[in-house]
């Protein structure tokens, strides 16, 4: 965990459960108040993202794309086998941490990407810290960890002590005490049999998880049937909760490989095609991800990160002087394209279709077609539009950075009741369990029992019709009221007075015909529409 960041919290939640943290210390075992100074020390970290996925689903190019800087090394080497965690510092630089602790810093290669060889045993590496001075680390840490699938025998390990497969790797339900009354908490463990499970994690991926508090997972169209079961696994891990439309997105990596007439509805064009299948993923991976969105990795990192330079725009104003028939056969493959006799270089060809590949060219040169005096840099403003990354960091700002208070505030209360049921110390469970809900009773925390509320649902732990599911996914899941209500574009006025309405329904079903679990959730949810409606009429939309 870097230092460099320390103190800064995301806002009043994740200060208030600092403040929390400070209280127990003293009163609680010298092992849980280590514990609970661990998330104190996260709760003043940036938001952790973890990218997750497949190997070759094009997770590491993305990495680079997100960070706007080419760091993370895309091609199979020993790095791509280790967790790698992309943060802000001073001073750009990379510590290779061994598992007995020692830490040996490397400087960048020439062409400022991690060494594909650290010159070291990779057997005695626990992880990677990467330190950059790239504004954009500021506010989030990226987590870029091995991909699934790998048929390297170690990174394979690696990935699933990452994983840990969820099996036998139960958390207590969040923010419950789990008092049974016959000495067993709600998982029917004995006590101390908690902290057992925390060591099915090795070291290595206990540091990497105990800071992811989100997770972007990347998938390409050949969705595979386990890849619900591999996001589940990995965010369940992440930072002692489940992960959900709260906490976790998907993106559709390589959307430009995608055979339009392949979908229905596309009508031939590529990225209705990638709306569409990303559409079908999302139902898919659906409550797991709050969406999924199509993106071009590749042509993305090329744009962000410094890579496209004024030399290629020229290059591929030389390719649209070329004769449509010449094009046209060349942009059937890559190997006709690189291979095909032109006046265009052959090894120039081969960096565009290495940067942009088939369907960035040809985007560009149908720009420089229709406007030859386009310049460099608004070539490469058009190709980082086409790539869809705009898109994936509104999504990301909306879902992760603009509500990272609640994310960190509720991932750091998860901890501290994992770290208490850890302790088999009935008393200073109960303790800790009455601290946080004293928190919780407060007006401006209702947001976490919101979180709280989405994860049981989200999760299955607790069943709703179906309609009601998605109205608490939709009220959970969104930092907008009027996207909170379903209601976009509706007027102040309208959208007090449907949350009133919606508040006197959820009350009513709590009362009426919920089970007790559904209850909970309804209490939950009409407090939300009762504090969107107070705030609404603050605001002066409710007469």
């Amino acid at each position: 965990m870097t230092t460099e960041h320390a103190g800064r919290l995301a806002g009043p939640l994740s200060a208030s459960v600092a403040n929390l943290c400070r209280r127990l210390q003293p009163q609680v075992s010298p092992r849980t108040a280590a514990g609970f100074a661990q998330v104190l020390r996260r709760l003043g970290a940036p938001l952790q993202v973890a990218v997750a996925g497949r190997i070759k689903s094009g997770k590491s190019t993305l990495v680079n794309a997100l960070i706007g800087r080419r760091v993370a090394p895309t091609d199979i080497g020993e790095c791509t086998r280790l967790v790698t965690r992309f943060q802000y510092g001073t001073v750009d630089r990379i510590e290779v941490v061994f598992h007995d602790g020692r830490k040996q810093v490397l400087p960048f290669a020439a062409d400022g990407v991690i060494p594909a060889e650290l010159g070291v045993d990779i057997d005695t590496v626990s992880h990677i810290e990467a330190y950059l001075t790239h504004a954009a680390l500021q506010h989030m840490t990226v987590i870029d960890t091995p991909g699934l699938g790998s048929l390297d025998a170690a990174s394979v390990a690696r990935t699933e002590h990452l994983l840990s497969a969820a099996a036998g790797h139960a958390e207590p339900e969040p923010w419950d005490s789990g008092e049974s009354g016959d000495g067993t908490d709600e998982t029917g463990d004995e006590p101390g049999d908690a902290e057992a499970r925390a060591d099915e994690l090795d070291e290595t991926s206990r540091n990497a998880v105990a800071g992811a508090e989100a997770v972007l997972y990347v998938v390409t169209q050949g969705l595979r049937a386990d890849d619900e079961q591999a996001l589940a696994a990995f965010t369940a891990a992440t930072a002692s909760r489940e992960a959900g439309p709260v906490n976790a997105i998907a993106v559709l990596n390589k959307a430009d490989t995608i055979v339009p007439e392949s979908v229905e509805g596309a009508e031939g064009d590529l990225w209705t095609a990638a709306t569409l299948l990303a559409r079908k993923h999302a139902e898919v991976l659906k409550p797991r991800v709050a969406d999924v969105l199509p993106v071009i990795g590749l042509i993305a990192e090329s744009a962000e990160s410094g890579q496209f330079t004024s030399g290629d725009a020229e290059a591929l104003r030389q390719v649209a002087g070329l004769g449509d028939d010449v094009l046209d056969v060349m942009l059937l493959s890559a190997d006709m394209f690189t291979s095909w006799e032109c006046d265009v270089p052959a090894g120039v060809r081969v960096r565009l279709l290495e940067k942009l590949d088939l369907y960035g060219i040809r985007q560009a040169v149908d720009a420089v077609r229709a406007d030859p005096d386009l310049t460099a840099g608004a070539l490469r403003r058009l190709l980082l539009d086409a790539s869809g990354l705009a898109a994936v960091r509104a999504r990301l700002n909306t879902v992760f950075a603009a509500r990272a208070d609640g994310i960190k505030a509720a991932a750091a209360l998860a901890s501290v009741t994992a770290l208490a049921h850890a302790s088999g110390n009935a008393a200073e469970r109960q303790r800790v369990h009455d601290a946080i809900e004293v928190l919780l009773a407060k007006p401006e925390a209702h947001q976490l029992r919101v979180l709280e509320a989405l994860t049981l649902v989200a999760s299955g732990a607790v069943e709703m019709p179906d309609d009601l599911t998605e109205e608490v996914l939709r009220v959970g899941s969104n930092a907008d009221i009027a996207t909170q209500l379903g209601r976009p574009g509706g007027s102040p006025p309208e959208l007090a007075t449907y949350a009133l309405e919606r508040a006197g329904w959820w009350r009513s079903f709590a009362s009426f015909g919920a089970t007790p679990a559904q209850s909970r959730v309804a209490h939950v949810v009409h407090r939300a529409y009762f504090l969107i409606w107070q705030q609404l009429k603050a605001q002066g939309g409710s007469r």
